[in-house]
């Protein structure tokens, strides 16, 4: 069995995605509470996958930024206090996580991380309400993923692809939601990618694969509301481009494949 062969990714819920190998796995952006979320982005619609890790698997957890749907304090506070498990982030976030309760230790931007057998190194993503975030590769063992939280559509996309491209998977948010929150003048402009915007970005970036995240697991209009038909606009428009696209549910496999 090739090395390749021993890596699985998983989509947890929402945003949340595994990478494991051996006794070692990382989470990006893994999400088990959700009460903080209530007010804004409304209850989950179906309960949560279990994100336990297999015994003596130890985890990584690395976030692309503060909000709660990507930042559950108390299960990275508990990631960060197990035996070998630790938290990063970008660095200018360290701080407010410490004041969280969140142990964690900071990469700068374009900075690599090594652990174990992966590499986690944090590049450009753009908030849409300009809050600190970043998108994170994670690299091990010939297969090379990129998850970009929820960005919105920015101008950095090529120079991603030309500093660490091209890479095996993407995983992209597709809700293209539209929100009201007080503070911030309603617009129509989307604060996550669109579907159409999903697809876009992995032609740049180069992505064997494009995978959905980000989405049917919240709406709670008119404060957050997710764009119709989402999933079918996405592997629509990747059908179009000549892209290979998935969305499995939340807790399944991704599928890919490898460099050799």
């Amino acid at each position: 069995m090739s090395a390749a062969e021993t890596i699985t990714l998983r989509r947890l819920a929402w945003a949340g995605v595994e990478v494991a190998a051996g006794d070692r796995r990382v989470v990006i952006d893994p999400l088990k509470n959700t009460a903080d979320l209530a007010g804004f982005q409304g209850l989950p619609k179906r309960p949560l996958p279990d994100i336990e890790a297999p015994p003596g698997v130890r985890t990584h957890a690395v976030i692309t930024h503060i909000h709660p749907d990507h930042c559950d304090r108390e299960l990275l506070a508990g990631i960060a206090a197990d035996d070998g498990g630790t938290v990063g982030c970008h660095t200018p976030i360290v701080g407010t996580l410490d004041r969280m309760g969140v142990t964690a230790t900071p990469q700068d931007m374009g900075e690599r991380r090594q652990i174990g057998r992966f590499t986690t190194i944090p590049v450009a993503s753009h908030d849409w309400r300009g809050d600190d975030q970043v998108a994170w590769i994670v690299e091990t063992d010939g297969l090379r993923v990129i998850h970009f939280g929820d960005t919105i559509w920015h101008g950095r996309w090529w120079q991603i692809a030309k500093d660490h491209g091209p890479f095996d998977v993407a995983f992209l948010p597709i809700a293209g939601v539209l929100t009201q929150r007080e503070g911030f003048t309603p617009t129509n402009q989307p604060a996550t990618l669109t579907p159409e915007q999903a697809v876009e970005a992995a032609v740049v970036l180069g992505a064997k694969t494009a995978c959905a995240i980000h989405y049917e697991l919240f709406d709670n209009p008119p404060y957050y509301a997710e764009q119709d038909d989402v999933r079918g606009r996405f592997l629509r428009a990747a059908k179009a481009r000549g892209v290979h696209a998935v969305a499995p549910g939340d807790g399944e496999p991704v599928p890919f494949t490898a460099a050799a």
